[in-house]
């Protein structure tokens, strides 16, 4: 048996990255899976990947900033699987700037996709959970809701309310068995970051120069985190931010400017 046997999860932003890779786990640990996501070629390629491998998924076409999209979401994968057990709040959009740089229409736009979601996927997820006792809700944070970096003011400032955000439905809804977790990346390298790489070759090389652990994210470390938080080996972990980042955070900034000081010394890289 495997480790989410018997369960049923929500995968939001599951048609790639960080989220195809937690849908195709879970699966593969035994859980039911309801692939959620916007991009519906992708969405349904995933879907049908976890099929292949003797899973058992279905793919719904859900805007999670539309309350309605929210609580279709919850309903149809209750009626189809009688149960939820299992939230992972994943979908991503932000706009980038400073607040002189985001305008008021992206602003809300990011908040709406990164912090409104999360909240409106609990409000519709909860109940659920109540009536088969418990359950785990998983949001992606960031190393970004921790620590702040330049030009990034909506995205910092919906990290940072994923992050509170779970601690309050943790404190609020423990006695019902419920716990709520945040996992906080740091540069996992997806589909999208695969093109920034294309653009930026040296991306990579800098990042192993950062990184305590010699190298970037992949979407497999961020979904073993998950795993661990939908597992019944979690039972008494809540309203945590599980910092899955190879070590960025815990250095000192002098420590991280000396490794980029030997980065450059080595010529690993145009000024």
């Amino acid at each position: 048996m495997g480790r989410l046997s018997g369960k049923v999860a929500v995968i939001t932003g599951a048609a790639q990255g960080i989220g195809k890779a937690t849908a195709a786990l879970f699966a593969g640990e035994g859980a039911r899976v309801a692939v959620v996501d916007i991009d519906v070629a992708h969405g349904e390629e995933t879907v049908a990947q976890i099929h292949a491998a003797g899973g058992d998924a279905i793919f719904l076409n859900c805007d999670v900033g539309i309350e309605a999209d929210c609580q279709r979401m919850i309903a149809e994968t209750a009626q189809r699987y009688g149960r939820i057990d299992t939230l992972f709040n994943n979908a991503y959009w932000s706009a980038w700037g400073s607040v002189l740089e985001v305008s008021p229409a992206d602003w809300d736009r990011s908040l709406n996709v990164m912090v409104k979601a999360i909240y409106l996927g609990c409000r519709f997820a909860i109940p659920e959970m109540i009536k088969v006792g418990g359950g785990s809700i998983i949001s992606t944070a960031s190393v970004h809701g921790l620590l702040a970096a330049a030009r990034s003011a909506a995205y910092e400032a919906s990290k940072a309310a994923v992050i509170n955000l779970m601690r309050e439905v943790a404190v609020d809804f423990g006695h019902q068995n419920i716990r709520a977790n945040a996992i906080c990346p740091g540069w996992i390298i997806t589909e999208r970051g695969e093109e920034g790489v294309r653009r930026d070759p040296e991306s990579v090389t800098r990042a192993n120069h950062m990184y305590p652990i010699g190298r970037p994210g992949r979407p497999i470390d961020i979904a073993h985190a998950a795993l661990f938080l939908a597992s019944d080996e979690s039972t008494f972990v809540t309203g945590q931010a599980l910092v899955v980042d190879g070590g960025l955070t815990v250095q000192l900034q002098d420590s991280l400017v000396d490794r980029m000081a030997e980065y450059y010394r080595s010529g690993g890289a145009k000024r």
